[in-house]
């Protein structure tokens, strides 16, 4: 015997945006204020996003790369002086 779901447009929906936050989510956690993350948006410096209409979401493993890259840069520009 099989468990059988039945998949319905009411629950078609469920775990599709699981893995995304919206702006004020992601400026909470990161601790900066949501007009920054729209700033950064505006001169592509932050973390990559997507608009539905009005609403700006963030992937939860995109913002990790991003952040990543950020650790990377910072070690990067350190140079030979051990700073």
């Amino acid at each position: 015997m099989t468990d059988q779901t039945t998949i319905t447009p009411e629950t078609a929906h469920e775990g599709l945006l699981d893995d995304w936050m919206p702006r004020r989510e992601l400026a909470g956690i990161i601790g900066v204020s949501a007009d920054t993350l729209k700033r950064w948006e505006t001169r592509r410096i932050g973390p990559p996003c997507i608009r539905i209409g009005r609403k700006v979401l963030y992937r939860r493993g995109a913002v990790r790369d991003w952040l990543l890259e950020q650790e990377n840069r910072k070690t990067a520009g350190r140079g030979r002086s051990g700073r």
